[in-house]
């Protein structure tokens, strides 16, 4: 029954509205003849380590849309941050190459979608409003029988349900909630405690992790760069569609380490506290991280065995163990 769905009314905030400070732990000078700041990589590397924010038409699944990607260009891998129904369009992350290592940490992150729901009667606006307010905070979901994954039942939060307009049968609202969450499952619960039932009829998603439809990009708009740069050598365009693949982690507490870890951390080693210069506020232990090095660029998501507080006062210890290694090994010289 859609009365069981409840687990309790508290609202969590969205990952991309957590405020996070900076402390520093201790100071030391990069040296600029290893690695590059993300946003300064050659071409090449650039698509290596590169994400594309597409907006997924409506149509194909989301697999055939990074498929066509892949052969748009030339490329071995790719991989998509968080599956969109085929007809549902809108925030489709596509990693491209070495940057599908990243898409794990926008599977966690949370998303935004546009709903419009139909109502299979008409129904007074203010129950509508109150019926979904009743779906912020932890539910229980099944997902439905279309979806990819079994249907077993599994909690979910929803940060929030924005209400925005309808019509008597057709209503608009914005959801913010956790990855994973079924909008399709969720307009059946919102009918079921209406008493007159009702299904998704259109799903938009505005948001995926830290990438939203502000800057997001079509095929047309990938086309296009990549005609510019085959015919004219022109790669501007090419460079300004794709996001380097540290932005995917713009959501995760982050920890910046000394040149001189940097290329243990690459062969798969721990993440010892002298070998921190700063870090990010929130931390928890077995919460995920970002490991950073001084120039911006990503080096491994890491589980955190300590918190900001404990590694803050730690002068020795294992601050974090490797989850996946995001930087190839010989960018930083070996100083062990």
């Amino acid at each position: 029954m859609a009365s069981n769905q409840f687990i309790s009314g508290m609202v969590v905030t969205p990952p991309w509205e957590i405020e996070r400070t900076v402390h520093i732990k201790a100071v030391e000078e990069t040296n600029p003849e290893y690695g590059c700041p993300p946003d300064r990589r050659p071409l090449r590397d650039h698509i290596r380590f590169g994400i594309i924010n597409l907006d997924k038409p409506p149509g194909p699944t989301s697999h055939e849309v990074v498929t066509w990607v892949k052969r748009m260009m030339g490329l071995d891998k790719a991989g998509h941050g968080g599956t969109l129904d085929p007809k549902v369009t809108g925030v489709l992350p596509i990693a491209l190459e070495d940057a599908t290592k990243v898409v794990q940490a926008l599977l966690s992150a949370g998303k935004e979608y546009v709903c419009v729901m139909r109502t299979h009667d008409e129904v007074e606006e203010h129950r509508v409003v109150e019926t979904l307010k009743l779906f912020e905070g932890r539910i229980y979901q099944r997902p439905p029988v279309r979806s990819s994954v079994k249907r077993r039942l599994r909690t979910r939060t929803i940060y929030r349900i924005e209400y925005l307009e309808g019509d008597g049968r057709n209503w608009l609202f914005k959801v913010a909630c956790e990855s994973g969450t079924y909008i399709r499952k969720l307009c059946y619960d919102v009918g079921e405690l209406l008493g007159c039932g009702a299904h998704m009829h259109e799903l938009r998603r505005i948001r995926s992790g830290p990438f939203t439809e502000h800057d997001i990009v079509t095929l047309y708009d990938l086309a296009d760069a990549l005609t510019l740069l085959r015919e004219e050598g022109d790669e501007e365009g090419l460079r300004e569609l794709i996001h380097p693949m540290e932005d995917a982690l713009k959501l995760l507490p982050k920890i910046w380490v000394r040149d001189s870890a940097v290329e243990a951390l690459c062969s798969g080693a721990y993440l010892a506290v002298p070998g921190i210069l700063q870090l990010e506020s929130g931390i928890r232990k077995g919460s995920m991280v970002a490991v950073m090095t001084m120039k911006g660029e990503a080096v491994a998501l890491m589980r955190a065995e300590m918190s900001t507080e404990e590694i803050l006062e730690a002068e020795r210890g294992i601050a974090a163990t490797p989850m996946r290694v995001l930087m190839p090994r010989g960018v930083y010289p070996r100083m062990w």
